[in-house]
């Protein structure tokens, strides 16, 4: 009796189970039904409220206006949250999923998972996870006319959410207390990855938008940039798109991305370009990985160190000035100033490696390069350090 009782148990469990699953694929389709018509009710509601904030012109309104578009706000991402936990989730379960819906979820428990961790940042990608969500949904429906109202309401607010998440970045690389909690490079890589993410996926909308002409200042780097978004990247090509990036970023991100943090950026890039070339052994590989070099250099003096105006050394102050007025005559120059714009360049990075032992690899390439220039002169002697005869270098 006693076995049987429990096979029996076990079969009401299998059935009550199947019995289950079937009801909630019948649900399903009506709570989609439900979620769907108040996320697009709690959508106009946000739409309306963004026009009338955008088109205010009463200064007493605008408080009052303000946090009533905020409200609707809300409610709309709680309404697309809703449709994730009441729809998404249910169908995943049940295997009746879309792949989309499947990304869709798997993306979601990734944000949720900041929450415990980096609860700013877990603020910020949660908004931009479930505006993104909606504005997908209406993408592949193919819903224009939708989208065309929805495109500035997405613009404005993902604007906000990208410079809150790289702010966010910002403080962690520049506050001594929480740069030791995190990790440096996992950071920077944050970094180039939100503004590859803007670039490639909001930037475009802002063009159509606004038109290519407000643009101008970043085309070519914009243009530069998309090239690499396809197909496979060595490691010369990573650095060269987020060389790029980087100065995109200058005009698009100044505040939330401020010099200091930027210059970081360029350094961490130019150490990554130096032990590319030390590394690579192909000299074809190896021209090219030092060319690069060469205008990663360039990028962080002209882009960067010639726009920085508070130093806290100033003997570096004044050592970029005088660079920088050589470099600016040699600028004008034609073929032969391409040369003495390099054996500058080397000069400077020479200095500014002195003394530090992990360089010593690249600083012994510096120092070949200028010997080939007549810059430097090879001493007959030599002595030798880990198995290997070194020639003295001496300043012509």
């Amino acid at each position: 009796m006693e076995e049987r009782g429990l096979r029996v148990a076990k079969t009401d469990k299998a059935f009550f189970s199947k019995i289950s699953t079937t009801i909630s694929k019948l649900l399903i389709p009506t709570k989609i039904g439900i979620n769907g018509m108040l996320i697009t009710l709690k959508r106009n509601n946000v739409l309306k409220n963004y026009e009338t904030v955008t088109n205010n012109q009463d200064s007493e309104k605008e408080d009052m206006l303000q946090k009533k578009y905020e409200d609707a706000f809300i409610l709309y991402l709680e309404s697309i949250d809703k449709y994730v936990m009441d729809s998404i989730y249910k169908k995943v379960r049940t295997r009746t999923a879309t792949p989309f819906e499947e990304d869709a979820l798997s993306r979601y428990y990734a944000v949720i998972h900041l929450k415990e961790t980096q609860y700013l940042e877990y603020k910020y990608r949660k908004q931009k996870y479930l505006l993104d969500l909606d504005y997908m949904s209406l993408k592949n429906d193919n819903k224009v006319k939708q989208l065309e109202k929805y495109n500035n309401f997405y613009v404005s607010k993902m604007n906000g959410i990208y410079k809150g998440i790289l702010k966010n970045y910002s403080v962690q690389l520049a506050d001594k207390m929480s740069s030791s909690l995190v990790d440096k490079n996992d950071v920077y890589n944050n970094i180039f990855e939100t503004l590859e993410d803007y670039i490639s996926n909001i930037l475009p909308i802002k063009i159509q938008i606004e038109g290519k002409e407000s643009y101008k200042e970043i085309s070519e780097d914009y243009e530069k940039v998309e090239d690499f978004l396809t197909g496979k990247l060595d490691d010369r090509d990573k650095i060269e798109k987020k060389m790029y990036l980087l100065a995109i970023s200058r005009k698009l991100f100044t505040h939330s991305l401020p010099l200091i943090v930027a210059e970081q950026c360029y350094e961490k890039l130019l150490e990554d370009a130096r032990d590319l070339v030390v590394k690579t052994k192909k000299e074809p590989k190896k021209g090219k990985a030092y060319e690069l070099l060469m205008n990663l250099i360039e990028e962080y003096n002209v882009r960067l160190l010639s726009t920085k105006i508070y130093w806290e050394d100033q003997k570096a102050r004044e050592e970029f000035k005088k660079f920088w007025d050589e470099y600016q005559s040699i600028k004008k120059k034609t073929e032969k100033g391409k040369t003495q714009k390099e054996i500058l360049f080397l000069k400077r990075e020479l200095k500014e490696l002195e003394n530090n032992d992990k360089n010593k690899d690249i600083i012994r390439l510096y120092k070949d390069k200028l010997v080939k220039y007549g810059v430097l002169k090879p001493l007959k002697n030599t002595y030798k350090t880990e198995g290997r005869y070194i020639k003295k270098v001496v300043k012509v």
